[in-house]
């Protein structure tokens, strides 16, 4: 069983102690589902923490975007820092995945740019899953996409002791085997490199170390890590475990059928369109597999090795394909899943399979996939929710489906702050921006910040003019700014450089601003999924991490989706108030500090300095890549990834010249 222990400063508190305890119990007597309805600023993270501890289960905690993954993988590496927490998300920077459109007779390239550091951290997951015991993997939908088997997987694997005898060039044909490349000049990430008797091998999963193994002869005469950059000797080793760098890596035995199940397909789908007479199909068809067969068979890889991925792992035709679950079966008969914001992630989940089977049925009619791709493809909502033996979900508005599911619904209300649900007033809609005008402006001289909803993302944009035209300062964010600008401009709210937020849908799951005293729903009356009983409670919610926290609802009408939020708030206010009244706290506002390590002088100030880029000599441009790669890894070892994107993004720039 699992070691699991919680490092933190503060003991759990208001609601959390019975939370922790009935949903440990419930899980614990093997009950598969259960739910935490935990409030805004109740701390839900913190509880799903102890809960980790008090069930010693492995656990995959899932979310449904890559910005709250991001956050959960920093918080839970505080509070778990003696286990192995891990982070598995898309590797793209950008995906355009490949698509036929047969009205224009478009046909679209797959292409994409991947993220060495978070392919490296998905390697660095499923190593750990066979590797340890107490393992936390933070994941966003990406683990509910098809991956390699995990047998196949754990079976290449190299394991090398010291006093052993091992023929080094079977040793080098088994690196390459294991999708190593040997690379002598330039030791990076998934390399090895010989000199004499000395073979370097830098682990696909790893940016801490390189591993040195030193032969006297045949024999391995010391094993130890080094410094990659500097060659300094780190820690010896008796014995060292190197997985594979691809987790679609098969044996050679295993690739040899993979070819020949792929040809026999091959022959069955030609003769099909040569019986129904289509040539363009047939011809385009044999091309791009023959072209690929030549490729996995010369380098056990190929640009979409994905799509024969049934091939590969041995599947049979509509079999369930192997996911991030999957490597928790292998080493973890017993382990829970998490779903964070369970009442967004679920219904993404359920629709990932839908979208995707119908692009790639598209693709597959008009010969440029075999049938057998259909079969690379998401968990199908059944597939998932029945998978694991338990789950958690956790929600602030759990939809009717996870509470119908659950065997426990464990309440988190009560805040250890003691901070209340905010107030709310219903104010009529026919001068709203006015009449909100008038309400900003003493939050505003108390140093307090005000978000704005709005339906639309012109109304964004002219509410924004309008305001700032006032002398208000105002900015707006919508699905149009990329994650780097969104958070840049949350955090310069934070910081005060302006006072007015003003958004759509993005004002809701996970943002966490305690200097918000006013949230304002414009058009609240207007029924839909921007002004659902789940969207106005999680709007709602973001007041309530100030203890002046206050909402005001504008409409002409009071909905059913209002008034259920209102009685919902109400209630939930009067249960803190009478244990605050109990215990005799006094509500504060939450102090939470700005992380400092978002904003530095780094690469961005130094591209900015330098004069043009397209005028620069091209050892000058090399140079500033260089310094801005190193600064992009340090942000990305200390979780500082919105920065590493920003970084990367520089870089980019810089390359295209």
């Amino acid at each position: 069983m699992a070691n699991f222990q919680v490092k933190s400063s503060y003991a759990p508190a208001g609601d959390q102690p019975t939370a922790i305890a009935s949903l440990a119990e419930s899980i614990n007597k093997g009950n598969r589902y259960q739910t935490l309805l935990g409030v805004t600023g109740s701390g839900k993270t913190y509880t799903m923490a102890k809960v980790i501890e008090k069930t010693k289960k492995p656990t995959l905690i899932m979310t449904h975007n890559k910005t709250l993954a991001a956050q959960l993988y920093s918080e839970f590496k505080a509070f778990f820092p003696n286990n192995h927490v891990e982070y598995f998300i898309s590797y793209y920077d950008y995906y355009q995945p490949e698509a036929y459109l047969p009205r224009q007779d478009l046909f679209i390239e797959k292409d994409s740019s991947i993220n060495q550091e978070l392919e490296r951290l998905r390697l660095s997951t499923t190593a750990s899953l066979l590797s340890h015991d107490d393992v936390i993997v933070i994941a966003s939908v990406s683990a509910n996409y098809g991956l390699g088997s995990p047998e196949d997987y754990r079976s290449i694997v190299q394991k090398l002791s010291v006093g052993e005898e091992y023929n080094q060039k079977e040793l080098l044909l088994r690196l390459v085997d294991m999708g190593y490349k040997r690379n002598d000049e330039f030791f990076d990430i998934g390399n090895f490199r010989v000199s004499g008797e000395v073979i370097d091998i830098y682990p696909a999963y790893s940016d801490e170390f390189a591993v040195r193994i030193e032969f006297f002869g045949d024999e391995i005469e010391d094993i130890y890590t080094f410094n990659s950059l500097t060659g300094e000797k780190e820690k010896h080793m008796e014995e060292v475990t190197i997985y594979a760098a691809n987790q679609f890596v098969v044996g050679k035995e295993k690739l040899a059928r993979a070819l020949k199940s792929i040809e026999e397909e091959l022959d069955e789908r030609l003769a099909f369109f040569e019986r129904e007479g289509r040539m363009v199909e047939y011809n385009r068809l044999k091309q791009r597999t023959e072209f690929d067969l030549e490729m996995l068979e010369a380098t056990g890889m190929c640009k979409g090795i994905e799509n024969y991925s049934r091939h590969l792992t041995g599947k049979k035709p509509g079999e369930t394909p192997y996911s991030m679950m999957d490597y928790f079966e292998v080493m973890h008969d017993d382990y829970l899943v998490i779903v964070d914001e369970s009442h967004v992630s679920l219904p993404q989940f359920r629709g990932m399979y839908a979208g995707d089977r119908s692009r790639k049925e598209v693709l597959v009619e008009h010969g440029f996939r075999l049938p057998s791709a259909l079969d690379n493809r998401p968990l199908k909502f059944d597939e998932y929710i029945n998978k694991a033996p338990h789950y958690l979900f956790v929600s602030a508005t759990p939809a009717q489906l996870e509470l119908d599911l659950s065997a426990t619904v464990a309440e988190q209300v009560v805040r250890p702050t003691g901070l209340l649900d905010p107030e709310i007033e219903v104010i009529d809609s026919t001068y709203q921006v006015e009449n909100l005008h008038d309400r900003m402006k003493p939050v505003i001289e108390r140093g307090e910040r005000v978000l704005v909803t709005v339906l639309t993302k012109k109304m964004a944009e002219e509410l924004t003019t309008y305001y700032n035209d006032l002398g208000l300062k105002c900015k707006y964010m919508h699905s149009d700014l990329d994650a780097i600008e969104r958070n840049q401009i949350i955090r310069s709210l934070r910081l005060g450089e302006f006072d007015i937020l003003v958004g759509i849908n993005l004002l809701r799951e996970g943002l966490d601003l305690p200097e918000v005293s006013l949230v304002a729903i414009l058009d609240a009356d207007k029924e839909g999924f921007l002004r659902s009983q789940t969207a106005l409670v999680q709007t709602a919610g973001r007041a309530a991490r100030n203890a002046n926290g206050k909402v005001l609802m504008y409409a002409k009408k009071m909905t059913d989706s209002m008034k259920a939020t209102i009685e919902i708030t109400q209630a939930r206010r009067e249960k803190q108030i009478t244990y605050n009244k109990k215990h005799g706290i006094t509500p504060k506002t939450t102090i939470r500090e700005l992380d400092t390590n978002l904003k530095v002088e780094d690469g961005g100030e130094l591209y900015n300095k330098r004069s043009k880029l397209d005028k620069m000599p091209k050892a000058e441009r090399q140079q500033l890549v260089k310094e801005l790669k190193a600064k992009m890894l340090a942000a990305a070892k200390n979780l500082e990834f919105e920065e590493a994107a920003r970084l990367r993004d520089e870089i980019a720039k810089i390359k295209k010249l």
